[in-house]
């Protein structure tokens, strides 16, 4: 028993950071697309295209963070006294990305400043995240259960690599949001951003793989020791063939951020696959990280049997909603 409760958290964990990275990835992207975009009429529809889903994608980011600190409060531990300073970046980012979200329709002389918040707010946060991604990658030091690193430890070249490709791979996604949401000349210029961003991905992944062959990373052991992982990159590389495609003929909307969601589909089940069963990479599996039976009971059913299925009931039900296209011009207050 109390290893199926341990499984199940792992499994809700697993799937609340995928649902966040495809959702948050979004709107993210489109902050950091709005930095790109001086049209005043396009930036308000492309906040209009996020305006209400943003702060409820959000909401799987607090969801992993809730499962780790009542399931797996070990990594909970290790993992914020290796990052608290991105995590700390993140939280201000976060924070300033809401409130220029609100407050640059308010005024008018300062409203750059606001802009720049929104997509300083956004880039800072997909950047700290894709270099903890890194820094996990390449490996932190850990001493029994305790982080043994410095508080600077993930500044190195390979995390910052992936907090620029992250950057990018969230623009993507935020690209193909905005083909999917829009019409006419945002569309337009959202299309014209695919086969670019798409380039800066590819050679991104193509640095990364470098630089772990160079670094020697235990990660590598783990693909030579499975090679069913690289079916992973190859049913990628079909669907960036197919985003080339699309973006080139513009006749699908809906393709795109279906193709740009299965690029980060399989780059996610690539890091799941490659450190399965650790849950801090090669120091605790899921086993030794798990909290006591009676504390995995508890969460099981007070938020995995009420709070989990009205969180993903309200995300089903918010997204159905607000289907369709943005209404051009219109306020999204």
């Amino acid at each position: 028993m109390p290893m199926d409760l341990a499984h199940f958290w792992g499994a809700v964990l697993a799937l609340s950071i995928l649902i966040y990275v495809l959702l948050d990835g979004f709107d993210l992207g489109v902050g950091i697309l709005f930095g790109l975009n001086r049209d005043e009429s396009q930036r308000r529809d492309m906040m209009g295209s996020i305006a209400p889903v943003w702060d409820g994608n959000e909401t799987w980011l607090i969801v992993v963070g809730t499962v780790l600190f009542g399931a797996f409060p070990v990594v909970y531990s290790v993992f914020l006294s290796a990052f608290y300073l991105p995590v700390a970046l993140l939280l201000v980012a976060l924070i300033l990305r809401g409130v220029a979200f609100e407050f640059r329709y308010k005024t008018q002389r300062a409203r750059w400043i606001w802009d720049f918040g929104f997509i300083a707010g956004s880039a800072v946060a997909a950047f700290v995240q894709g270099a903890a991604i890194g820094a996990m990658v390449a490996g932190i030091t850990v001493e029994g259960r305790d982080f043994a690193g410095g508080p600077f430890d993930w500044i190195a070249p390979f995390p910052l690599l992936c907090g620029i490709g992250l950057v990018l791979g969230y623009a993507l996604l935020g690209a193909a949001w905005l083909v999917l949401k829009t019409e006419g000349a945002l569309r337009d210029w959202a299309y014209g951003w695919l086969p670019r961003l798409m380039t800066g991905v590819i050679a991104f992944v193509a640095l990364a793989l470098a630089g772990t062959l160079v670094g020697d990373f235990r990660v590598v052991d783990r693909w030579l020791a499975q090679p069913w992982l690289f079916l992973l990159p190859l049913v990628a590389s079909l669907a960036a063939w197919q985003l080339y495609r699309v973006a080139a003929e513009r006749r699908s909307e809906w393709q795109p951020y279906a193709l740009a969601s299965l690029l980060f589909l399989t780059a996610y089940l690539m890091l799941a696959g490659s450190f399965w069963p650790w849950l801090v990479p090669y120091h605790l599996t899921l086993a030794e990280a798990a909290a006591p039976e009676s504390s995995l009971a508890f969460l099981f059913w007070g938020a995995g049997v009420v709070v989990l299925p009205v969180i993903l009931i309200y995300t089903g039900v918010v997204y159905w909603v607000f289907r369709g296209k943005v209404d051009p011009g219109q306020q999204y207050h």
